[in-house]
């Protein structure tokens, strides 16, 4: 259930508490929007070299031409990777979500793999999900991660159950799109989610909203502080401030290290190197102004942001500051929630579906 705990003038805001929850009584508004303190990769593995950072032995290794691994079913942002044959075009039937229980019988979702060319010539490979509607949702993943991601197939299902059709594809770098992964690139990405919905519009398809999930949160925020041919935006568990999870993924002394070889190499403790971030990289990232980019979203261009109590990756403060700096804005803070709602898809689901339905 969500219950409004806004008295301000500020836009709504919202506290779900799960039922599946294991001690929602120690949880409690506001405190519940403290997330745990960010996990310190760096502290639980063996000192690295000077240039190199050895990540968990689960982290995938890199894939040919490719920043994810396909035989990898976990993305580095510890997402769940469900893969699946999807060339070409075919028919699947597919269970209706339970979002609401009188839901219950099956239809069939046309899927069809389409390649969009973006600005730089690089191949982008996405999915389209047929459900019956003109205007579609385009679903974005996270660092590391794919359109494959268990959060993002979970939302297809859920939208198309639905009848809302749905594109979801993968960053150039990643997955099975051309290009080179790179740690920072969130103007790319943003130009690669661009080309998408110009893709779509060619076609006479609208674009009904944008959701992103984790890095693909602050994509899709950026995306609408500098285009307007969006009205809905859906940030889960988006970074606001994002000097801040660098120290955990690179180490304490990143910018003493990148300063001295021009790069770190973060790697499995094996040695294989998984990705290399360089300064220009890095310095991509620390340039971003969320703040700014907030601010500058259009007042009709409706905000959502859904975030987890329990996110150990990007602290529930971070979903504040969204709410602080955008006009036209909703937050949902779900209660026990972690940063891939691994015990909540249910629940993010019914959110994110209500959110694209309305209006």
């Amino acid at each position: 259930m969500a219950v409004s705990t806004s008295t301000s003038t500020l836009p709504l805001l919202f506290l779900h508490r799960s039922t599946t929850s294991p001690n929602p009584a120690a949880l409690s508004f506001p405190s519940s929007l403290r997330a745990s303190p960010l996990r310190s990769r760096a502290a639980a593995a063996a000192s690295p070299p000077a240039e190199t950072l050895d990540l968990p032995s689960d982290t995938p290794p890199v894939g040919e031409g490719s920043g994810i691994p396909m035989p990898s079913s976990i993305g580095d942002d510890g997402e769940q990777l469900l893969f699946g044959a999807t060339a070409g075009k075919e028919t699947v039937p597919r269970a209706c979500a339970q979002l609401q229980p009188s839901f219950s019988d099956s239809f069939n979702v046309s899927q069809e793999k389409i390649v969009i060319m973006n600005r730089y010539g690089e191949k982008l490979v996405g999915v389209l999900h047929e459900a019956g509607s003109k205007d579609i949702v385009v679903l974005c993943h996270g660092f590391r991660s794919s359109k494959e991601s268990r959060t993002i197939m979970g939302l297809t299902d859920a939208l198309t159950s639905e009848k809302i059709s749905v594109f979801r594809f993968d960053f150039s770098g990643n997955g099975e799109s051309e290009g080179t992964f790179q740690y920072g690139n969130y103007y790319k990405e943003v130009e690669d989610l661009h080309a998408v919905i110009q893709h779509l519009k060619d076609q006479k398809r609208d674009t009904r909203a944008i959701a992103g999930h984790s890095k693909g949160g602050d994509v899709v925020i950026i995306y609408a502080s500098m285009y307007q041919d969006v009205s809905r935006i859906i940030n889960m568990s988006g970074r606001f401030d994002l000097k801040r999870g660098i120290a955990d993924r690179l180490g304490n002394d990143y910018m003493e290290r990148i300063n001295q070889h021009g790069f770190i190499d973060v790697g499995q403790k094996k040695g294989q190197s998984i990705y290399r971030v360089t300064k220009e990289s890095l310095m991509d990232r620390l340039k971003i102004d969320m703040q700014s980019a907030c601010m500058s979203i259009d007042p009709n261009c409706r905000v959502l942001t859904v975030h987890g109590s329990d996110d150990d990756v990007v602290p529930s403060e971070d979903a504040i500051e969204f709410h602080k700096y955008i006009s036209n804005h909703e937050l949902h803070i779900i209660e026990g929630a972690d940063h891939r709602y691994s015990s909540h898809q249910l629940e993010l689901a019914n959110i994110v579906v209500k959110f694209a339905r309305s209006g």
